[in-house]
């Protein structure tokens, strides 16, 4: 079994206003592996150390355990995912100067942000998987594992908000 780090971020209802209550539920569906944080109301965040056979099933399972203890919650948000160059300076151990230095210098393609600003904001296993493949970065597998199943679930929790005709739409011109 390996160890798995990720956040998940949910909206509650009012009925589940009782932080207690709720708190005793998510101990009680298999959450002990979590911290429970409240800041905004009406939204919990809960910091997994999930020990799955895969980053997967970790996720997943989590997911899956919140909703059956607090069936109404939302998910709002689920992490590492979206990140900024910052982010992954601290992740991989170098400085936020370094990684700007590789995506200036770099002839070939580099990951593409989902948002080019101030700051830029990527998918972290889209900058991982390239700081490994193409610039010989050590990346911890666990890491690249659960950034890509963070992805997943950010990208389904976008896709219930989409207009299914209108992304068929929009696909076809991908096509």
């Amino acid at each position: 079994m390996e160890s798995y780090e990720f956040s998940l971020r949910f909206a509650l209802t009012s009925a589940d206003a009782d932080f207690a209550d709720v708190e005793d539920r998510l101990f009680e569906s298999g959450c002990d592996d979590a911290l429970l944080g409240i800041g905004h109301p009406g939204r919990i965040s809960l910091d997994f150390i999930r020990e799955a056979p895969d980053a997967k099933t970790a996720m997943l399972g989590s997911i899956s355990d919140v909703l059956r203890a607090i069936p109404d919650a939302t998910l709002i948000e689920a992490t590492p995912d979206l990140v900024g160059i910052t982010d992954v300076a601290k992740l991989v151990g170098t400085s936020r100067q370094n990684l700007r230095q590789l995506i200036l210098a770099c002839r070939t393609a580099t990951p593409a942000p989902m948002h080019e600003g101030n700051p830029s904001i990527w998918h972290l296993a889209d900058f991982l998987a390239w700081l490994r493949e193409d610039k010989g970065y050590s990346v911890s597998q666990n890491l690249l594992e659960i950034a890509r199943v963070g992805m997943q679930v950010n990208l389904a929790v976008e896709d219930r908000r989409a207009d299914s005709r209108e992304q068929d739409e929009i696909r076809a011109l991908f096509a």
